[in-house]
């Protein structure tokens, strides 16, 4: 298994700079939806909290032709009021 290492630090609310044996990265946004700019490019983060799933796009790692991260954005936008409904209605 190899060694890993990451630091997080917080620089203001929704900044976070973070250091790994790879690299220096910043981080800007929230849960839920962050930009990660480090030496393999920029990466786009969008996911549901506290569920564990995500939809990341760009950097050099993504083998696919450079595309925007707007429709992971347009299927979040629908994805989660039907989710909002479904937990209401599985309370009440």
């Amino acid at each position: 298994m190899p060694f890993r290492f990451r630091k997080t630090f917080k620089i203001a609310k929704g900044v976070h700079l973070n250091l790994s044996k790879g690299g220096l990265s910043t981080s800007v946004g929230r849960r839920g939806h962050s930009i990660s700019i480090g030496k393999r490019g920029v990466r786009h983060t969008v996911g549901v909290p506290g569920t564990g799933v995500s939809y990341t796009s760009g950097g050099r790692r993504s083998s696919r032709k450079k595309k925007s991260g707007c429709s992971a954005v347009l299927l979040l936008a629908f994805f989660l009021p039907t989710l909002g409904l479904i937990i209401y209605t599985c309370i009440t």
